[in-house]
């Protein structure tokens, strides 16, 4: 599933910056609107499989069916087979309340059969070999690359769920996918829902003209409590059951919360660089506040990171998950004419500096837009192409986790390039090495 091909920041670089900011300067308004739910014949069907049927598979899979009303639910599947029929239902609910005709809606939208319901580690190549258009990715990030060659392998259109990967080999793979899709003529949506959210966009755009100057430093938080709940350990369970129901606590799976959750605010870095990699980073980070149980897993509690670019620019990033903190997800854009302050939970974007600014767009639903787009893609024939940079916005957060992990000074290259594979192993249900914590200046990554 790997690439053998060896990347420098150069060829990274012109990958990147092929895609332009096209997709940042366009006008929202000329981005499709929440259709109407006319019904047309079956030859114009968008048959859509789901791999990964827990919360974010179930939003996805309304999302899907509500950008397009002749996109319909065709397969399911999941690792636990108890997920299918929840994720079937809460869709179900959730499409019937805003229907025009929740009757003809749910039968015309919704035909999946048992037949076509699936589960185990190998249920992603059955729901891809079932009949379908397009695939939505969001099983844990670890099995992303893999499934996501798989998909574009099988010609199959895709939504991928952020982070794509959780370390340099896995990203190597997203990027050759990334590839091979373009040339298909494939559409490849990723996860990156910020970049479909108009005020983030507006103010994006705001930087693009010139609004604070030239970029000098940037600073990016994601602070919260914590994560979902983790599960004790159930005297049945394997080690591989274990950790795949606790998959957010291992790195091999989530590849730590500054991967699978802060690459939000690290993508706002990325964006304001126009996607070109940095040359290097160092970084800190640790469990201080986790609990110590064994179903907590190896990840760290906070990181606190510096990205170096060749310019000069400094992108300073930090999270954490501490219970009693306040929460915090914005950033800081530092000019050589003034800053911009984004904050986006709260709505509120400003410029203050040589040339004052506050942002006026309106909000909108950004999970919905994402899908929007991509099925308005697939349907106008000029697929949507995010797959370079959502691969440079991932690397960005594992080459920042492997500094803070090992203590050394990661670059770009040695982070893209590196041979260790945290899925070397094929997963199976059963016996499986359980990781631990990584310790700076003793573990290898």
């Amino acid at each position: 599933m790997m690439s053998d091909r060896h990347w420098t920041r150069r060829q990274f670089n012109a990958a990147s910056l092929a895609i332009g900011a096209a997709g940042l300067l366009g006008s929202s308004a000329s981005l499709l609107a929440r259709p109407t739910r006319s019904l047309r014949d079956d030859q114009q069907l968008l048959r859509v499989g789901v791999i990964g049927c827990g919360g974010r598979g179930t939003g996805a899979v309304i999302q899907a069916l509500s950008a397009d009303p002749n996109a319909v639910l065709w397969s399911m599947g999941d690792l636990y087979r108890e997920r299918l029929t929840p994720c079937m239902e809460a869709a179900k609910s959730n499409i019937a309340e805003y229907a025009d005709d929740p009757e003809a809606t749910l039968e015309h939208q919704f035909r999946v059969t048992p037949e076509r319901l699936f589960d185990g580690f190998d249920c992603y190549e059955k729901v891809i070999a079932s009949g379908v258009d397009v695939v939505l990715l969001t099983t844990p990030p670890g099995f992303r690359p893999q499934h996501l060659r798989a998909a574009i392998d099988a010609n199959k259109h895709v939504f991928c769920e952020k982070p794509v990967a959780v370390d340099g080999s896995g990203v190597r793979s997203v990027l050759e996918s990334a590839r091979i899709a373009k040339e298909k003529g494939l559409a490849v949506m990723s996860g990156f829902c910020w970049r479909y959210q108009d005020q983030v966009r507006e103010t994006f755009a705001r930087l693009r003209e010139g609004g604070i100057g030239d970029i000098r430093a940037i600073q990016t938080t994601y602070n919260t409590t914590g994560w979902i709940k983790p599960k004790p350990r159930k005297a049945e369970w394997s080690d591989a059951e274990f950790m795949t129901r606790n998959w957010h606590y291992f790195h091999p799976l989530s590849g730590d919360h500054i991967v699978e959750q802060a690459v939000h605010a690290i993508d706002w870095q990325a964006w304001a660089m126009r996607d070109a990699p940095p040359v290097r980073c160092w970084a800190v980070g640790g469990r201080q506040a986790r609990p110590d149980v064994p179903e907590t897993g190896n990840v760290y509690d906070h990181f606190s990171v510096t990205y170096e670019y060749e310019d000069g620019v400094r992108g300073y990033h930090m999270c954490r998950h501490w219970e009693n903190t306040p929460s915090d997800n914005s950033a800081m854009f530092m000019g050589s004419e003034g800053v911009c302050t984004m904050q986006p939970w709260q709505q509120n974007h400003t410029i203050d500096g040589a040339k004052p600014w506050r942002g006026t767009a309106p909000s909108n639903d950004m999970y919905q837009r994402e899908h929007d787009v991509l099925f308005k893609s697939i349907r106008d024939g000029k697929p949507v192409d995010d797959g370079v940079f959502m691969a440079h916005s991932t690397l960005l957060a594992i080459m920042a986790r492997d500094a803070a992990y090992t203590g050394r000074i990661v670059t770009w290259d040695d982070a893209l390039n590196d041979a260790a594979d945290l899925h070397a192993e094929p997963w199976a249900f059963g016996s499986r090495a359980i990781p631990g914590m990584a310790i700076p200046g003793r573990s290898e990554t």
